[in-house]
């Protein structure tokens, strides 16, 4: 694991620890519970209908992968960013991660019901991927 997918992960994790109100994850280890959250097999999928209304808890699980790109862009950068999240009831929608005035990060849904990825390397992998390239952009296009 590199330093960019290391620390996604930290900061993935503690903005989930932190939303622990009642110690539900307090004796799970951090991957089991990003597993429990967003790895989800081929027969798990299968088992989602194509076309659902998405609800308030996965819309929150997908804002905090974009929240921890964001968070991960500040402890690197030092520049602020925020999350703007848009997402229709039936899971279309897009996520934009703004530095100054700069689109870091954006992403489109149409079927965010079923974001999900394959294997705890693959979360690891994409949250390092999409790091790297949102600090490409800012490096690219500040003043």
């Amino acid at each position: 694991m590199n330093e960019l997918e290391q620390l996604f992960i930290e900061t993935l994790t503690s903005q989930i620890r932190a939303l622990d109100q009642f110690g539900t994850w307090a004796k799970k280890s951090n991957e089991e519970v990003l597993c429990d959250k967003y790895v989800k097999s081929k027969e798990e999928l299968k088992n989602i209908p194509i076309i659902a209304d998405i609800d308030e808890m996965q819309i929150q699980d997908i804002r905090l992968i974009f929240q921890s790109i964001a968070l991960a862009f500040e402890l690197k950068t030092g520049v602020m960013c925020s999350v703007v999240m848009e997402m229709s009831h039936e899971g279309f929608g897009r996520a934009v991660v703004l530095a100054e005035k700069i689109v870091i990060t954006n992403k489109f849904f149409k079927d965010a019901h079923r974001y999900s990825f394959r294997t705890y390397n693959a979360l690891i992998v994409e949250g390092g991927k999409m790091l790297k390239d949102a600090l490409e952009v800012y490096e690219t296009f500040k003043k």
